[in-house]
């Protein structure tokens, strides 16, 4: 734990912004102030809109203004025995410090990596720009650091391009741009919200490892209080615009005072899967029967000179099966397979062998035209609502769809399952003419489960749905989907990288590693006693609050 008697890196005080739009201003951040001292991690905690990034962002210029305007408010950041006041420096002044003296890592790294420039080129740049390194210097360094957030084969991915990598690599890409300066202050917005646990802990480890060999300041923003838990020494709570609490990690875990800091707590899922009226139904069929599934991908056609290269073998001789009312857990990490396993199972991935049986029915013999009525039966929630959804149709359409395309309801009477469908998923009937874009991430999250429980099907595949959201909208969404597993029979395969999240919501738990189910098992029996080693360093690595 950090004492607070070294130097602040950086202070702010009393800092306000406000957006001017078209509906009128609203205070985005109201009379904000806090500090952060050489070797310590500040986190800043609370859920989407509340004003965290915002904050941050706008000591480093990044928020465009207008809309955006800095009512009031100092940022006063220290280095090398010099004191700047952040807000009222020059853009030439603040591109100087920013890559160098100060690093930011971006929630997300797609938007941020430049699609025509190799990993390795947008590595080097802040060495060549800001160190003065030669070109092999900086090469060396880039390869060094690529190892060193995890991942694999580093010569080879210098010189891959962003679109090659998975959504948690392009992260650790994104950490090792922000760390190859070395920077005195370290903002990282949401930097392992797409790691699975094993990765998240070792980038967790690395950041704090690099905090005190560097002495660097470091602030943590995030949603996830488990992960801040194991991270932070100090964290400051924001509530629309306001930081409502702020104090040592261990005593705003083990004695918050604010009632907002308390719901936060209390919505982080912990334990097992709460007692339910209703039990998984026993009968001798089950709704889902898998047995030896292989789902392989072809790596295209050999070159004129070169091999073809091998296949990949996504889904590796799977079965199991999914009781009536049954929540099924499947857990492994990135590039296991499970994505992969839950869209052949629906037959949105055919299949390159074996079997799958939705009440006996065989389906993957199925034509597109002989699948059709079933697809009422079966829906699917994935894991990017804003791909998933299309941006030209409101909410109002893209939950009407299935309910007209499957003649649940006809054009006259399907306003009112529409706001039901809306009130279930905790929408207000007033957005109901919004598109995808006007939503924030876990709103979006929200329209999608809305469509897949539209037309009340008996088998949903659900790829991530709740990693969008906050921990309070992830305890509603979570305890809203025991309750409709409840009210209308459902079953569920429920894929996640959040253990904590699967042990809360499953019956029974899948675990997957490279293509392949090596342990399963009832929930509470495999948390107690897994005997895989893999399954063990699975759940070792989760984070547990008040584990700092």
């Amino acid at each position: 734990m950090s004492e607070k008697t070294q130097e602040s890196v950086l202070r702010v005080d009393d800092l306000s912004i406000r957006f001017k739009t078209r509906n009128g201003s609203s205070q985005a951040v109201d009379s904000v102030s806090f500090e952060v001292a050489r070797g310590e991690t500040l986190a800043i905690v609370g859920e989407s809109g509340s004003g965290k990034s915002v904050t941050c962002y706008s000591l480093l210029g990044l928020i465009p203004q207008p809309p955006g305007v800095i009512e009031s408010g100092v940022a006063q950041f220290a280095s090398q025995g010099q004191q700047r006041d952040l807000l009222r420096s020059d853009k030439q002044t603040l591109r100087s410090l920013l890559g160098d003296k100060i690093a930011v890592i971006f929630q997300d790294p797609m938007t941020c990596l430049n699609p025509y420039l190799t990993i390795g080129e947008q590595l080097v740049e802040p060495l060549r720009q800001h160190k003065n390194k030669s070109r092999e210097q900086a090469r060396q360094r880039a390869i060094e650091l690529i190892e060193e957030v995890g991942i694999n084969n580093a010569k080879m991915r210098f010189a891959s391009y962003p679109h090659e990598f998975s959504g948690g690599m392009r992260q650790r890409v994104m950490i090792a741009m922000a760390l190859i300066t070395e920077p005195e202050l370290l903002i990282a917005d949401e930097p392992t919200t797409a790691l699975d646990v094993t990765i998240q802990a070792q980038i967790l480890d690395l950041l704090d490892e690099l905090k005190k060999r560097r002495n660097i300041a470091l602030i943590f923003i995030s949603h996830d209080l488990s992960v801040v838990a194991s991270i932070a020494d100090r964290v400051a709570v924001m509530r629309a615009g306001e930081i409502v609490e702020t104090g040592e990690a261990q005593q705003i875990f083990k004695q918050p005072q604010h009632p907002y800091t308390q719901q936060l707590l209390a919505s982080v899922p912990s334990g097992p899967k709460p007692a339910q009226s209703s039990q998984v139904d026993p009968q001798t069929q089950p709704l889902l029967k898998v047995e030896h599934l292989q789902t392989v991908f072809e790596q295209g056609k050999a070159g004129l000179f070169a091999a073809s290269p091998a296949p990949t073998i996504a889904v590796n001789d799977v079965s199991f099966e999914l009781r009536h009312h049954e929540i099924l857990g499947l857990v492994g990490e990135s590039g296991s397979g499970k994505s992969t396993l839950g869209r052949s199972l629906i037959q949105l991935i055919k299949p390159t062998a074996g079997s799958v049986q939705l009440d006996g029915q065989e389906l993957t013999q199925l034509n597109p035209k002989q699948l059709k009525p079933l697809r009422q039966r079966m829906q699917m929630i994935f894991q990017d609502p804003y791909a998933s959804l299309n941006p030209r149709m409101t909410v109002f359409d893209t939950l009407a769809e299935p309910l007209l395309y499957h003649r649940l309801a006809t054009r006259k009477n399907v306003t009112p399952q529409v706001l039901a469908l809306m009130d279930d998923v905790g929408l207000a009937h007033a957005d109901i003419r919004k598109y995808p874009h006007e939503f924030s991430g876990g709103q979006r999250q929200r329209i999608a489960i809305g469509r897949a429980i539209a037309t009340k099907p008996e088998l949903i595949v659900a790829d991530e749905p709740v990693s969008a959201l906050d921990v309070t909208i992830q305890a509603q969404i979570l305890d809203l989907i025991l309750s409709l597993v409840n009210k209308h029979n459902l079953s569920m395969l429920f894929i996640s990288h959040d253990l904590s999240v699967v042990r809360y919501i499953a019956d029974r738990v899948l675990v997957m590693h490279q293509g392949k189910l090596i342990e399963s098992g009832d929930t509470e029996t495999l948390w107690a006693n897994p005997s895989e080693a893999y399954t063990q360093t699975l759940f070792a690595a989760v984070p547990q609050l008040g584990s700092h």
